[in-house]
């Protein structure tokens, strides 16, 4: 296969050095348990395919997008006691994040779009951070898994490793997918709290406290097919962006 001059780590120097690049893209998934069927590094793969894919239609376009490197870790303090579930720090986060910034900016470019394939990450005061360290940076997140409506495509999209994951995972890596007959149930307990339950007050979880089996959302009505077909729209909303992204004058994104 061909190497993809949108993928720096299968572009060459004279392809990057010669390209004027306009978005960067950099995928951040996370390494923890997902259930018993889906392997550790699952947002991981999601979050590369999704953000490759998508890149490769705004480069057709004509966008010069570049996509980084994944980041392999998330914040998965709710997990410590699961084992191998790597944790990161929002503030390693933030570290990590602005020595990538600083890159992006010393070589003339001033969009990065972070796509996130992890639930437990949350760019939202990261980016308010950086855009003080950073002022020339227009930094933005993307949840992949929340573009459009999950519901059109699935019966129960599920909160981890349920029916959307599991259907993504058997399209883009069905080898690592474990029969469905191995799988939990991904039974989710919630808070006895009302407030939280409703969504107004928010806390962390204590995953095994959680589910027994680390998943939550049933499996079982998971196929390729849905996984292709979310992913289509999924990439497809994504690349536009890219495109919109990339047309947009830095320091004008507002309507007149």
């Amino acid at each position: 296969m061909e190497s993809r001059p949108y993928i720096l780590a299968e572009a060459n120097w004279k392809t990057v050095r010669d390209t004027d690049f306009q978005v960067a893209v950099l995928p951040w998934g996370a390494t923890e348990a997902h259930n018993y069927h889906l392997p550790y590094a699952t947002d991981n793969y999601q979050a590369v395919s999704v953000a490759a894919e998508a890149a490769r239609q705004a480069w057709e376009a004509g966008v010069k997008v570049i996509v980084l490197p994944v980041i392999p870790y998330g914040v998965n303090t709710g997990q410590l006691d699961i084992e191998l579930c790597m944790n990161m720090r929002p503030s390693t986060q933030y570290a990590v994040l602005r020595d990538i910034a600083d890159v992006l900016v010393r070589h003339g470019i001033r969009k990065l779009v972070i796509l996130n394939g992890h639930g437990g990450n949350n760019f939202k005061h990261i980016i308010r951070e950086m855009s003080v360290d950073q002022p020339e940076l227009f930094m933005c997140s993307i949840d992949w898994w929340k573009v459009g409506d999950a519901t059109e495509f699935f019966i129960e999209p599920g909160d981890h490793a349920g029916e959307l994951e599991t259907s993504a995972m058997m399209h883009l890596r069905p080898e690592l997918v474990r029969p469905l007959s191995e799988a939990g149930k991904g039974r989710g307990r919630n808070f006895i709290v009302r407030g939280f339950r409703e969504g107004w007050a928010t806390a962390q979880r204590q995953w095994s406290l959680v589910t027994d089996d680390t998943g939550v959302g049933d499996p079982a009505a998971s196929s390729a097919e849905k996984g292709r077909r979310f992913l289509e729209m999924v990439t497809g909303e994504i690349g536009q962006f890219l495109v919109e992204l990339a047309s947009a004058e830095p320091g004008h994104y507002y309507e007149d």
